[in-house]
């Protein structure tokens, strides 16, 4: 019910419940709502002699006097007086009171029982209620009878006058949300056995639903550490009624025992009450969306907010609102414990009430007190889930539900309704075992009919810039900067390009105008090192030709777009597509960024294509190295005569030892093992440079100057040498890494000095960083400007880094804080039918960032909205929200909404 409606309910309701004084004659005052009176902490009777605002809290075991109105706090408090005002008044009683549990106030109630008095109870009742019961049922010769109390009649029998002398009710029940008539029951009570007391423990709904004492009951009891409370920082138990002769009762029971509530508990219980309505309204909204999406997939539902709820009828009579419980059935217990296990947004936890959502399954938690045999006989499954809905957003409470239901199996797509739907459980096969089956790519799947979502990561070359070309072994290691790319189907027979962070250049081409009569199809397992020429002549002469020189940036990353797009069809299958990119790294800055674009193009276009597939079991032919391949020749289209080893990386990830082929050295690439993390501070000076030129500049510098050069590349070997040993070395300290990694980076970058490739912008951060603070500094990629890779100590102090920071940021440079030797090459999942499929074998060693199926990314739904299920989720969503999220959140956004693998 929204917060509206049910504030124009409990309007429409005079309960006559207590308002300040004084009134006008002839103007009386209305009944305050309920919200108000929640937040309202009045006492007439009471007032402080500060006129503090808040209740004060009198943190006092005694008092001082001898006729005082309190004399120990065991008898009496003032701040419990306050508290016990405030209940009394939200509830409609005359009468409350403050324990230290909910099952305190249980066991205040029940000690009203003598041996031979019989109580009846409902047969669904929280798990601590019924092991109470049974112990005064062994111990004081007090006769339980356990009844459905959703059929009124099924009291009757067990009705005697002189005998019952108690009749326990819960509802909605706990954990089947059952309901009972509480005012039929109670007249029902009433008329046969006149003397006997009716309690409700109304914990499920709290005052601000449901107000049992309007209803007949006589005594009402809440567990105040759930709902009252809030937010699970308390114990708490509060009992209500109306009678003189039960509060008589009550308080010297609890005066005896000494279980009353603390000061300081009475203090934060009465904070807790302030925001119940506030809570309450988000909770049993967010409850009704969580109901109706389960119901919607297939799943038994229990919550008396749905149209076929058995008890909705007397439940809208009684109540002012459905509450935030709910339950539902899987049909398989181990199915249940995989789904309570899968969520991390809810909570597994016995309790609810709380702020934050919660999960549980009752018969091995909450209820395991009640016997197997017991549970069968009342009918409690034991697959039941129950949820406790918080307040958190709606929609990720949705989407962490829907990753759990699809990583446990229990839903999958209906392609026929575009919609989740339960997974039948056929005979003899459970859902795991289907869910296994599905893994397996269909063969005959329309190309371009998924999505995929890919990124990987930019780059920091440590040791051997430029020197690489000329055989030198260079060290390069990821970065947790990353490009991201989204490609989406299209359904009218053109592709289309979207470069967020190349001015956000966007662009489409019809798929029969591109010149295909120029391409030469690519032939599995073929290598490819040299570019068809006369395919990119023919893209740039055609289809590119309408791009100006003020976006070259743009038109060479469409080119190599369009030449892995076209180069890789397959016959006359020209699947229609966007592919978006993002970039959490900046562009242009010597960081890999056309690197790891590359990657991110490749990928994609392989996976289209259906050129690289996604096997149940690594294959001999490994999808990495064929994606690597082809990012390179996407690199010679960017570059001209790349080293290859920023592609290498973004597609491997971690700390590469590189060398290339066609030299005496041992060529080829190697990882270097026992990398450890290391963190840097990375500048771009925002200064463009040419990496053609300057790479052509080196060899020039070669030819002229052979002997000087040559000297220059054989030191940085050594230097690329050393920094192998000393990063693979087990049982170096930490404090010996970083120091003989700081003096190789400032021999490295001198060499990088004299081949004429730095830029007084990077010696300006050099120096901004050697002095004070004496840290370590080269260039990183092609120099000319570009990026500073600066390595940071363990105990550089905190302090220290900002005010680098801030430094850095006046001189106009963009600092990041980051680590390198990261994950390479990442995948989130497909979007369309086989969206349950785990891609754990798009490369060998392939590993889950975190454990469980991959899902695809879900776009937020307009504010005020909540998304159920896929068909909400287009295509046009999905890419709105992949271009508009901020690039400071985009990294957040894009590591929550799945679970991604990683090379």
């Amino acid at each position: 019910m929204a917060a509206n409606e049910h504030s124009d309910k409990l309007a429409s309701v005079n309960y006559d419940l207590p308002t300040p004084e004084p009134e006008s004659p002839r103007r009386p005052r209305k009944p305050y709502r309920f919200s108000t009176l929640c937040a309202t902490v009045e006492n007439p009777g009471m007032k402080d002699q500060y006129g503090s605002s808040s209740v004060p809290i009198y943190q006092t075991s005694t008092f001082k006097g001898v006729s005082g109105e309190y004399d120990y706090s065991r008898s009496g408090n003032p701040t419990r007086t306050y508290l016990e005002h405030h209940i009394a008044k939200i509830s409609s009683a005359a009468h409350a009171f403050a324990v230290s549990s909910g099952m305190a106030a249980l066991d205040v109630i029940l000690r009203m029982l003598k041996p031979g008095d019989e109580v009846i109870a409902g047969d669904d009742l929280y798990g601590g209620t019924n092991r109470l019961l049974g112990y005064i049922k062994s111990h004081v010769g007090v006769t339980v009878h356990h009844v459905d109390t959703t059929n009124t009649e099924s009291l009757h029998p067990y009705i005697h006058p002189g005998k019952t002398a108690m009749v326990l009710l819960e509802s909605p029940t706990n954990p089947l949300l059952k309901i009972a008539d509480l005012a039929t029951i109670s007249k029902d009570v009433k008329e046969r056995a006149p003397n006997a007391i009716i309690v409700v423990d109304n914990t499920m709904m709290s005052p601000y639903l449901q107000r049992p004492l309007e209803h007949g009951a006589d005594i009402a009891y809440d567990s105040a550490t759930k709902y009252l409370s809030g937010h699970h920082d308390l114990m708490a138990g509060v009992v209500t009624c109306n009678r003189d002769d039960l509060a008589k009762q009550i308080a010297f029971t609890i005066n005896s025992v000494g279980n009353a509530l603390t000061p300081i508990d009475c203090f934060l219980l009465l904070r807790g009450i302030k925001t119940l309505a506030l809570r309450m309204d988000r909770q049993q909204t967010t409850s009704g969306l969580v109901a109706d999406y389960l119901h919607s997939l297939g799943f038994r539902v229990n919550y008396p907010g749905l149209p076929g709820h058995p008890g909705r009828d007397v439940h809208a009579r009684i109540a002012n609102g459905n509450g935030a419980v709910l339950s539902f059935e899987t049909g398989s217990k181990t199915l249940s414990e995989k789904i309570v296990a899968g969520t991390r947004l809810w909570g597994i936890s016995v309790s609810f009430g709380c702020v934050n959502s919660l999960i549980s399954m009752p018969c091995v938690m909450s209820h395991a007190s009640i016997d197997a045999a017991t549970r069968a006989a009342r009918g409690l499954p034991e697959d039941l889930i129950r949820l406790c809905v918080g307040i958190e957003d709606p929609q990720d409470l949705l989407d962490d539900l829907e990753r759990a239901l699809l990583a446990a199996g229990a839903i999958e797509l209906d392609q026929a309704q575009n919609r989740y739907i339960r997974v039948a459980e056929p005979d003899g096969q459970d859902a795991i075992t289907r869910a296994v089956q599905k893994l397996a790519v269909e063969k005959d799947a329309e190309l371009g009919a998924r999505e995929w979502f890919v990124s990987a990561p930019g780059k920091v070359i440590l040791f051997g810039e430029h020197a690489v070309v000329h055989g030198v072994t260079a060290i390069a290691a990821s970065v947790d900067l990353r490009c991201y790319g989204l490609a989406t189907p299209r359904r009218d027979h053109r592709v289309s390009v979207h470069f967020h962070d190349i001015e956000h250049f966007s662009c489409e081409w019809d798929t029969a105008s591109l010149p295909w009569n120029s391409v030469i199809p690519a032939v599995s397992g073929k290598e490819y090192q040299d570019l068809d020429q006369n395919l990119v002549d023919a893209l740039l002469q055609g289809p590119l030709r309408q791009i100006p020189d003020a976006q070259r940036h743009a038109r060479v990353a469409s080119l190599a777009f369009l030449y892995l797009y076209m180069t890789l069809s397959k016959g006359d299958k020209r699947p229609a597509f966007d592919f978006s990119t993002r970039a959490t790294l900046p562009v242009g800055a010597g960081l890999g960024s056309s690197a790891s674009f590359s990657a991110c193009a490749a990928t994609a276009i392989l996976l289209i294509h259906q050129r690289v597939s996604i096997p149940e079991l690594p294959t001999p032919s490994n999808p990495a190295t064929e994606v690597n391949r082809w990012a390179f020749i996407s690199e010679k289209i960017l570059h001209g005569n790349p080293s290859g080893v920023d592609n290498s990386v973004a597609v491997y990830g971690g700390a590469l030892g590189y060398t290339r082929p066609g030299f005496i050295r041992k060529s080829g690439m190697e990882p270097i093992l026992g990398f450890k993390s290391l963190k840097f501070l990375l500048t771009n000076s925002k200064v463009p440079r040419d990496t053609k030129k300057l790479v052509a500049g080196v060899g020039e510098k070669m030819t002229n100057e052979p002997e000087l050069v040559n000297g220059i590349l054989e030191a940085i070997q050594t230097i690329t040498d050393e920094a192998r040993r000393v990063l693979a070395d087990p049982e170096i300290t930490r404090e010996t890494l970083l120091q003989a990694l700081s003096a190789l980076i400032n021999e490295n970058h001198g060499h990088l000095v004299t081949l004429g490739v730095s830029h007084p912008s990077l010696e300006l951060i050099r120096s901004r960083t050697a002095d004070p603070y004496g840290l370590s500094t080269k260039l990183t990629g092609a120099g000319g400007g570009g990026c500073a890779v600066t390595l940071l100590p363990d105990d550089f102090k905190p302090e220290d880094l900002q005010k680098l920071v801030d430094e850095l940021i006046r001189e106009n440079f963009e600092p990041y804080i980051t680590s390198v030797g990261g994950s390479g090459m990442g995948i989130l999942s497909s979007f369309s039918e086989h969206r349950n499929q785990s891609p754990a074998s798009v490369a060998t060693n392939i590993h889950p960032q975190t454990v469980g199926q991959v899902t695809p990314p879900q776009t937020p739904a307009p504010e005020g909205q909540v998304q159920l299920g896929v068909e909400k989720d287009t295509a046009e969503q999905r890419r709105l929200s992949f271009n508009t999220t901020s690039t400071e959140k985009f990294a957040e956004w894009a590591s929550e909404i799945g679970e991604w693998l990683y090379v």
